[in-house]
């Protein structure tokens, strides 16, 4: 199979963002196979992958962003462009990245208007066969996995019970709101740590992996709020309401709340209020995955760590940058697969029979063509 394609890694410039969209072993893959790679010099480096091991693996490195951009085929990226930069890109050209429509509305239709074809992970079906393109789910384990290392951090106890001649210690008793791929993963890492775990999630289907990996799962009288692909719907506010009643003696007991609630395209519902972690114990910590997009607790400052009496709210902001090693080789890997499925005859094309590329492409012919996308930019703007 030849193909002539080339692809383009630009450096990541969004404060805090240190991952990189290729690493050299997945970009020796796509050489493999006759593409021809190009990454901006240092795009790696707070990754760890120096332009030296990309030129081993065949990759140039070029210094010039704006050459490496206007000669693109296929651009690979975490974070969506800059909207400046989106007027670098050739005419029918190819993106891939996380777009984030709802957040930047601007950029999805500067790419339209350039004549992009714009890939958004974020709306990747979920469906087996997209499962090794899935960076979504990749991402999120790695900050389930790192919520709870941040929270042990925090935490001024031991995690597992210790027994020692100076008597018995009990173990942290961690409760996990969400059990989706990040919530999963923060049981398992709070269970491998030692501590008692419970979790809740408005999906009961996921009852029985909660329970596979040790924890308890809560069972509150409240209808399944699971909605299409798998994903928690948007719940009303009655329902938040009388959750939060159900959930408020559970986050008492707890010294370490993580919640990783989150509807896509749309705010963060609100788990935690103040109220409930006035209830805590002085010391407890509270660890907001959902932080980027408001937050599932009323008192998170996204991007902070704050203090509330004696309760530590963890609002750090992209958790999977900060394992930027593995999160880029995971990214890399997704992104890659995506590529090669879109150039499974040799050449990059966008067959909208297929489910895959229909479910992701936002960007198509000089038009929005995605109507998730859409929606997500509407409720966006409505939302302001």
């Amino acid at each position: 199979m030849q193909i002539h394609v080339r692809v383009a890694v630009p450096k990541e410039t969004r404060p805090g963002e240190r991952r990189v969209a290729l690493v050299p072993d997945v970009a020796r893959r796509l050489k493999d196979v006759g593409f021809e790679v190009g990454v901006e010099a240092g795009a790696g480096r707070a990754a760890c992958f120096d332009d030296d091991v990309y030129r081993e693996a065949g990759v140039e490195v070029e210094a010039d962003r704006r050459t490496l951009l206007g000669e693109a085929d296929v651009v690979l990226r975490v974070q969506p462009p800059p909207l400046e930069e989106v007027a670098w890109l050739k005419a029918g050209s190819v993106a891939i990245g996380f777009l984030q429509p709802a957040a930047e509305p601007a950029v999805v239709e500067a790419l339209a208007t350039q004549g992009v074809s714009a890939f958004s992970l974020e709306l990747l079906p979920r469906i087996s066969r997209a499962q090794s393109m899935d960076a979504l789910s990749s991402q999120a384990s790695l900050a389930g996995y790192k919520a709870v290392l941040m929270a042990a951090n925090r935490l001024g106890k031991y995690f597992p019970m210790l027994m020692t001649a100076a008597g018995t210690i009990p173990p942290a008793r961690v409760l996990v709101l969400g059990a989706g791929v990040a919530g999963l993963q923060a049981i398992a890492t709070a269970r491998r740590l030692g501590a008692v775990v419970e979790a809740y999630d408005v999906r009961p289907a996921v009852r029985e992996e909660v329970r596979s990996l040790g924890a308890t799962f809560l069972e509150l009288e409240l209808e399944s709020q699971e909605g299409e692909g798998g994903y928690a719907r948007e719940q009303t506010e009655e329902f938040l309401r009388k959750q939060r009643e159900l959930l408020t003696d559970r986050v008492a007991a707890a010294d370490v709340v993580i919640t990783t609630a989150s509807v896509p395209g749309r705010r963060a519902p609100v788990l935690v209020t103040a109220a409930m972690v006035s209830g805590m114990r002085p010391g407890s910590v509270l660890v907001d995955l959902a932080a980027e997009t408001g937050g599932n607790c009323e008192l998170t400052e996204p991007g902070r760590v704050v203090e509330a009496g004696g309760v530590w709210i963890d609002g750090t902001t992209n958790v999977p940058s900060t394992v930027p090693v593995h999160a880029s080789q995971l990214y890399a890997r997704n992104v890659v697969n995506l590529l090669l499925h879109l150039a499974a005859d040799g050449e990059v094309r966008v067959n909208l029979e297929d489910e895959i590329t229909r479910g992701c492409l936002v960007t198509h012919a000089g038009r929005i063509v995605n109507e998730r996308a859409r929606q997500m930019m509407e409720g966006a703007r409505a939302s302001t």
